[in-house]
């Protein structure tokens, strides 16, 4: 079965069909320019275009860089504010043409993982952890999500901790691997200590360049980098929405 998955993030929005009993793409991703500002209507008009691409009726998944409940976004971290209490599943449906089935981003990648990548058939309590334009998280226990954590937002000498250590932060001030691997570990020890998770899963495209941060991670908690890489989103919408299309 394929269902299309939508990731929306603060730089891009990117989407494909995927095999959800498989976890793949099936056909090449679309990927557009999140616009700026990424007010409501131009999100939708940019969502509407990536799901024109890939024809069908069946609901669609989604993430969105925010809290979500009940399709509605509560917060907007990497997106215009005047998202917050948007009824985001309705808003991106009316623009598409399609029925949507809304989550967060990094749940989104997480449930990925779980299912499909580093996180399979991994109990206790494991957290993902995106590094890209902020820091999103995904905890579960017992392959359960716990959603909306947003521990991205953790205070880190005294700021935000996606602030300091996210990959956007890396990019922007050129820091080196060494030195950002050492914020990033600051970070994970900070989640560590207050979570006692058995796993770290750490995603977003940079975790193909594991290797050259990961030996500066020290935590009490196994660490592993995530297998989906930039398709970790779009797979777990897809899943998020064919999971609801059975209930």
């Amino acid at each position: 079965m394929d269902v299309v998955g939508i990731d929306i993030g603060g730089t891009g929005i990117k989407g494909a069909p995927v095999d959800v009993a498989r976890g793949v793409l099936t056909a090449d991703r679309l990927r557009l320019l999140t616009p700026k500002p990424a007010v409501p209507e131009a999100v939708a008009k940019v969502v509407a275009e990536v799901v024109g691409h890939f024809p069908g009726t069946d609901p669609v998944g989604a993430t969105f860089p925010a809290v979500i409940r009940a399709g509605q976004a509560r917060t907007a971290a990497n997106v215009d504010q005047s998202w917050i209490g948007e009824d985001v599943a309705a808003r991106l449906g009316d623009a598409a043409g399609r029925s949507f089935v809304v989550l967060n981003d990094a749940d989104a990648a997480g449930l990925a993982e779980m299912r499909f990548g580093a996180g399979q058939g991994r109990g206790g309590v494991v957290v993902m952890v995106t590094l890209g334009t902020g820091i999103g998280t995904a905890v579960f226990v017992d392959e359960k999500l716990v959603p909306n954590t947003e521990l991205g937002h953790v205070e880190i000498r005294g700021r935000e901790a996606e602030k300091r250590a996210s990959e956007l932060v890396r990019e922007r001030k050129k820091l080196s691997w060494p030195k950002w691997g050492r914020r990033v570990d600051e970070y994970l020890r900070h989640l560590d200590m207050l979570l006692s998770p058995d796993l770290f899963i750490v995603g977003g495209g940079i975790s193909k360049k594991a290797g050259k941060f990961f030996p500066y991670l020290h935590t009490k908690a196994e660490i592993v980098p995530a297998q989906l890489l930039n398709e970790a989103g779009i797979v777990g919408a897809a899943v998020a929405a064919a999971e609801a299309k059975k209930k």
